[in-house]
């Protein structure tokens, strides 16, 4: 990278530091550290819940798969789209009966215990730790592409920023470096795309370089596992914590339900853009290592000055992802696994400070998820087994008021595991089902049996 585009990414690490820093005066509670005073209007909702989501996962993960499969991982991610639009027109309005939590423990303590609360909240961490593990490993990529700094430097460069701003400005800073980090990745990933169709001579010169069958709805695929993997986006990250934190830190209920549904109306193109971005590149590049696709394409087609501005915007996608679950992870642990340990209740000063020891722990966890899976769009699917086929069911139950005995809620949980267990690693996931499916399905089914019974 030229001196000046070293510069830009430069002067925006060192400016979402700071808006994070200086978000971090005046926390002095674990309610303020987790859900920032329930006063964010639906823009602010649209703006932090589209930076959360849109991650490494979903930019550069894309990219990976498209160019590998086609554009048939563009369609299956679309499930996550549909996911957040039911969500805004069937969770999100009913958010107001459960002004006082600040976590899925609470919401689900509220309807099975705290046993219940306990048990949400570990595989909450787990399921974060997954999921920004995703986000580290993409920070690596992106350091080492564009800065010429080492994969596992980059990693402790760029994710130390986030952990930092993370662990003493909570969500308040979460929203506000969201904010600046939607703005810039809004921008400057769609523009990658442009430039890129330019530079590889068209859309029909992208359409006739690329095999016919990446742009095939299906391009080799069953339609089992089609709808599998469809599914999977739809299940893994319904309702995840940092999610329900969005939906607990508007005015209203009204104003969360509008910013997810815009929300879920903004990823649709956007994925179509990343995955846009895929074809670019093995185009360009047939050779190419996926994981690299679309950090490539912006080494590729973008001028001086624009293209430090564009990593900059890729380095908002990866932060903006991981400082949420950071976030998520840290108010689960202290909030819904220690507390429910303890006898006596946490002072406001020790479980803020548990919070940030937390939030210090699942980023050293999350690089050894880093280290284990090196695609970062299957790191975020195999993290998806530690949240959709135990909680999902539940939680949904819990939000639409349904309330039941500890026991019942246990019998999904287990039935859930026990499923996915059996079908993934001792069956070896027949017909490309993936065992996430087999789990919520069970889950489903047990927790209404035993619910039923249990009178």
């Amino acid at each position: 990278m030229l001196d000046v585009d070293f510069i830009i990414v430069l002067v925006y690490l060192a400016l979402v530091l700071v808006v994070g820093l200086l978000a971090g005066r005046g926390i002095r509670s674990l309610h303020h550290f987790s859900v920032a005073g329930r006063s964010y209007s639906s823009a602010v909702v649209f703006a932090t819940l589209s930076a959360s989501f849109i991650g490494g996962g979903f930019t550069m993960g894309n990219a990976e798969k498209v160019f590998t499969w086609g554009i048939v991982n563009i369609f299956a991610l679309w499930g996550f789209s549909l996911k957040e639009i039911l969500v805004a027109t069937f969770i999100a309005p009913r958010i107001d009966a459960f002004s006082e939590a600040i976590s899925v423990g609470d919401i689900m303590e509220q309807a099975y215990g705290r046993v219940a609360k306990l048990v949400s909240g570990c595989f909450a961490v787990l399921l974060c730790a997954g999921i920004v593990g995703a986000q580290v490993g993409a920070t690596g990529y992106i350091f080492k592409l564009f800065l010429g700094i080492p994969h596992s430097w980059g990693i402790l460069f760029g994710f130390g920023i986030v952990v930092l701003y993370a662990t003493i400005g909570g969500m308040k800073a979460v929203v506000l470096t969201d904010l600046l980090q939607f703005v810039i990745l809004s921008i400057g990933i769609p523009l990658t795309l442009i430039l890129g169709l330019y530079k590889a001579g068209g859309f029909e010169v992208v359409q006739a370089a690329v095999p016919a069958g990446h742009l095939s709805f299906l391009d080799g695929k069953t339609p089992l596992a089609f709808v599998s993997l469809f599914l999977t986006f739809v299940l893994g990250e319904t309702l995840v914590p940092p999610y329900v934190q969005r939906l607990l830190i508007g005015k209203s209920a009204a104003h969360t339900a509008r910013g997810t549904l815009l929300s879920g109306l903004f990823s649709i193109p956007f994925f179509a853009v990343t995955g846009g971005i895929g074809l670019v590149a093995l185009t360009l590049k047939p050779d190419l290592d996926p994981n690299m696709a679309l950090p490539y394409v912006i080494q590729q087609v973008l001028p001086l000055g624009l293209k430090g501005m564009v990593v900059a915007g890729i380095i908002a996608v990866v932060m903006s992802s991981a400082d949420s679950f950071l976030n998520g992870a840290a108010v689960a642990f202290s909030n819904d696994v220690v507390g429910p340990l303890r006898k006596r209740p946490l002072s406001d000063r020790q479980a803020l400070f548990l919070a940030k020891v937390t939030t210090l722990m699942v980023g050293v966890l999350a690089i050894v998820f880093a280290i284990k899976i090196k695609s970062i769009l299957d790191l975020l699917i195999y993290a998806y087994h530690f949240w959709a086929p135990v909680i999902v069911i539940p939680l949904a139950a819990a939000l639409f008021g349904i309330k039941a005995r500890a026991r019942v809620f246990l019998s999904g949980c287990i039935a859930g595991l026990a499923a996915v267990a059996l079908w993934n690693t001792l069956l070896n996931a027949p017909g490309g089902v993936d065992g996430l499916i087999l789990g919520v399905l069970a889950n489903g089914v047990v927790f209404a049996l035993v619910k039923k019974w249990d009178r």
